[in-house]
């Protein structure tokens, strides 16, 4: 994946995409990291290429989750879903950020608004309360500016970068 395309996107989306690769290149061990909609759908995705160590992290261990962005999506998406109705069914109130250790990496997801979901794919090595601590940064400076208007941009943004990219792998053939 190359690095997203900002150009034409307003200051709010084009500051969500500084966030994002903000975090992925000042927390070692980050390996994917994904916003996702309420509704499951991916919004802004990291490219893991430019991070050093995730880069030798992934030479020495699997991708995980198959490389893709949306996997990812898809994955964050179904744990916030699950850690939600559990919360619902025993009456804790909402849910701040599911940790989920592995043996070969950790899933981190915390709750942005409205439904919105952060993912945040690590490394076994990655240290754990400093990924907790940049996604809390991430959140408290991102949910304010994710509004539906800014949610529907980032949908449409990642469609046509998609598009571009299936119409280039056409052209190469």
């Amino acid at each position: 994946m190359t690095a997203p395309i900002t150009f034409g996107l307003s200051s709010e989306a084009r500051n969500l995409h500084w966030l994002l690769t903000n975090l992925v290149e000042e927390v070692p061990g980050l390996l994917s990291v994904a916003v996702v909609s309420s509704d499951g759908l991916l919004l802004l995705s990291s490219d893991p290429g430019r991070n050093a160590q995730a880069r030798e992290a992934r030479e020495e261990r699997p991708q995980g989750p198959r490389g893709s962005a949306a996997d990812l999506a898809t994955i964050v998406s179904g744990i916030g879903s699950l850690t939600i109705g559990a919360a619902k069914l025993m009456e804790f109130g909402g849910v701040k950020q599911t940790m989920v250790a592995m043996d070969e990496g950790s899933l981190f997801v915390m709750s942005i608004s409205d439904g919105s979901l952060l993912g945040v794919h690590g490394s076994p090595d990655c240290d754990m309360s400093v990924v907790a601590y940049h996604m809390a940064l991430f959140v408290g400076r991102a949910g304010h500016v994710l509004t539906p208007e800014l949610r529907s941009e980032l949908r449409k943004s990642l469609e046509a970068e998609s598009h571009r990219e299936t119409e280039a792998a056409g052209s190469r053939r």
